[in-house]
């Protein structure tokens, strides 16, 4: 189990684990999930950590298929501006390594924000916490608990 899996049997929401054979070299840990699990690459979300200028980290939840537009992110957040966080960042603030980051149960509680294609469909796949390991949910119900809001934060998906 991860601190993810607790998070939702905890909270009893309704989700589905679903786990691969996870290859080290990989290029892309979010395509190799869909390509591994069979599932449309549009549905399946990856977890990415910015810094405001501030230095406020921001969770940003994006299809695997795009990328992050880091000035709809901060513009959502409603900040000057947004850079990618360092991976040492991501991984002491988050409690995951980078690849299995999941936008639930981290260790500290940060300002999320999924991208708003995620309410397209009646579940997303986002990293249970490591890699190898998805789950499948609603974008509803991981925005309940990770207190996210939804922006138009991910380019070209």
């Amino acid at each position: 189990m991860t601190p993810a899996l607790d998070l939702l049997k905890k909270v009893r929401a309704e989700h589905r684990i679903h786990s691969y054979e996870h290859d080290p070299k990989a290029a892309s840990y979010g395509l190799e999930a869909a390509e591994k699990l069979n599932l449309a690459p549009a549905q399946v979300f990856k977890t990415l950590l910015a810094s405001s200028e501030k230095g406020e980290l921001l969770v940003a939840v994006v299809p695997v298929t795009g990328s992050l537009d880091l000035k709809a992110l901060a513009q959502a957040a409603g900040v000057k501006k947004a850079d990618m966080a360092a991976v040492e960042v991501a991984q002491r603030a988050t409690g995951y390594l980078v690849g299995g980051i999941s936008p639930l149960g981290q260790k500290k509680r940060l300002r999320t924000f999924i991208d708003r294609s995620a309410l397209d469909f009646p579940s997303i796949h986002v990293s249970a916490g490591r890699r190898g390991l998805e789950v499948e949910l609603s974008a509803e119900t991981l925005a309940q608990h990770t207190q996210a809001q939804f922006a138009a934060i991910g380019r070209g998906a």
